[in-house]
């Protein structure tokens, strides 16, 4: 495979968020692409492979789609599988570790899968490469076999550890919030560089974090690496020119620094350590505070955060007092889009205010929902050009 052959790539990404990354790939210039549940096709060279996995933020993995077909019995998932070109990709020696998943198929059992596909590769590149056996001493390219209503879909793994790894957050706290959510809530927001950001219950820090990444316009995968980076398809220099047009898109610092603030000091200091590792450090100012006491002087802004629900509040007086502290901090906001993910689905009858939209999104397996209240829009600056405040709203 050449560097410039156009490929068939899929961005996966948790139910709810397919628009998200879909408006994501349009930014980089993938254009041609088709939304579906959980994943979304692209077509693109190997700098796509690149560009997407350094940039994508809300995807969880970008794969290389090998084949895709109708299936129903083990012997037509041999023949199929046997019949792709996996030399394009993989060499004599090339490591390659299957894993799968079955919905709704007639052939559930994933390890059966998994094991005919892996006979199906091995007997393939034996038969190419002329030899009796694949040692696999060579990189590493980790193969799926996912059947879903009795369809098969063959794909390599481009990314590695999952997207939502950025390689900032070291140190673990109770119940983290994943950084592929984090990071969709803030684009299914009206904040932007210009205006000011609130979290009241920012934990570890993990919303302000990604916030100030996208404020910053900082690639999320920028530190850390991907297994395709061993492949011999993808050239050293084409990743270091992905890298290279991530490091010159970065603007200065926010003009107005992000507060983020919680009432549990031991999560504040896994928080600041994590903004310094995600070189946001000086972007957000975090302070150990009771949300009863949340202020903000500016009249206009976005609050977007995760409160503590369910098994993490203990008992019902203290959900109580949360929606309590929340309703008064809400009310003083008058002008704010607030935006909250809770998995409490009599959310807007607590805090006794109905939000202008809902979205459904998963907090790992935890359904939620994102409620949205519109605040109005901020004034113009002298010389600004008008906007539409609901056009900036990305995802949709």
């Amino acid at each position: 495979m050449s560097a410039d052959h156009n490929l068939s790539l899929i961005a996966t990404t948790a139910f709810g968020l397919e628009k998200v990354v879909a408006r994501e790939l349009q930014q980089l210039g993938y254009t041609e692409q088709q939304v579906e549940n959980g994943r979304v096709r692209f077509s693109g060279d190997a700098a796509a492979i690149c560009r997407a996995n350094l940039w994508l933020r809300s995807a969880d993995r970008v794969l290389v789609e090998v084949g895709d077909f109708p299936c129903t019995d083990f012997g037509e998932l041999f023949d199929q599988t046997a019949a792709l070109p996996w030399e394009q990709w993989l060499a004599a020696d090339s490591q390659f570790p299957v894993r799968g998943r079955s919905v709704r198929s007639t052939l559930a059992s994933v390890p059966d899968c998994q094991r005919l596909v892996k006979k199906a590769i091995a007997t393939r590149l034996q038969r190419i490469y002329d030899q009796d056996w694949c040692p696999e001493t060579g990189p590493e390219y980790t193969i799926e076999i996912a059947v879903v209503n009795d369809r098969a879909l063959l794909t390599i793994d481009t990314s590695g550890a999952g997207l939502h790894k950025r390689g900032y957050r070291t140190l673990v706290g109770a119940a983290p919030l994943r950084e592929t959510l984090a990071a969709a809530l803030v684009q299914l927001s009206y904040w932007n560089r210009e205006r000011p950001f609130a979290d009241p219950c920012c934990g570890s820090g993990t919303i302000p974090i990604e916030a100030a990444l996208i404020g910053r316009n900082i690639a999320p995968g920028l530190n850390r690496s991907f297994a395709a980076e061993d492949w011999p398809q993808i050239p050293a220099a084409v990743w270091s020119e992905a890298r290279t047009e991530a490091r010159d898109l970065i603007p200065p610092p926010l003009p107005i620094r992000m507060l983020a603030t919680d009432i549990d000091s031991r999560a504040l200091r896994l928080a600041r350590p994590h903004a310094e590792a995600a070189g946001v450090a000086d972007d957000i100012h975090f302070q150990t505070r009771p949300l009863a006491e949340f202020s903000s002087s500016r009249p206009y802004g976005c609050l977007i955060t995760n409160p503590p629900y369910g098994e993490r509040l203990g008992d019902s007086d203290t959900l109580q007092s949360l929606y309590g502290d929340m309703r008064r901090a809400f009310g003083e906001l008058e002008k704010w889009s607030l935006y909250v993910l809770t998995a409490d689905p009599q959310f807007e009858r607590h805090i006794e205010r109905k939000a202008d939209r809902r979205r459904k999104l998963y907090n790992a397996r935890i359904a939620c929902t994102y409620y949205q209240f519109y605040g109005p829009r901020p004034p113009k600056r002298t010389g600004e050009p008008p906007t539409d405040e609901a056009s900036e709203q990305t995802g949709e």
